[in-house]
C-alpha cells in the first residue's frame, strides 16, 4: 500500500516503515504529524483524489530536523571585473518516518 501526498509544495510517495526527507515543518522530534493532503492512495484498489482522497490520512513520526549540504552559488558576469559574487546555501528540512496509511 502507498500513498502520494503534498507537502511542502512538492508531491511525495510514501509507504508504511519508509524514512522520508521533505521540507521543515514547524515540529519538534519524537512528535507526530498527520497529513491530510492525499492525493493517491493504493491498497487492493486505486482511490485518485479530486484534488484530494476524502477521509485518508497518512501518520509520520519526526525524527530529526537539520539542514543538508552547503551548496556554492557563484554569479559571474563576463567582461565585467566587478560582478563576481559567491554565496552558500543550506536548506533545512525534517526527517520522517511513515507510520501508517489510512484511506
Amino acid at each position: 500500500m502507498y500513498a502520494i501526498i503534498e507537502t511542502g509544495g512538492k508531491q511525495l510517495k510514501v509507504e508504511a516503515g519508509q524514512e522520508i526527507f521533505v521540507e521543515k515543518l514547524n515540529v519538534e522530534p519524537e512528535e507526530t504529524v498527520v497529513f491530510d493532503k492525499v492525493v493517491f492512495v493504493s491498497d487492493a484498489t486505486a482511490k485518485i483524489g479530486t484534488p484530494y482522497v476524502e477521509g485518508a490520512k497518512v501518520t509520520a513520526t519526526v525524527i530529526k530536523q537539520g539542514k543538508d549540504k552547503k551548496i556554492r552559488i557563484f554569479k559571474y558576469k563576463q567582461k565585467k571585473g566587478s560582478t563576481r559574487r559567491r554565496q552558500g546555501h543550506r536548506q533545512p528540512y525534517t526527517k520522517l518516518k511513515i507510520e501508517s496509511i489510512e484511506a
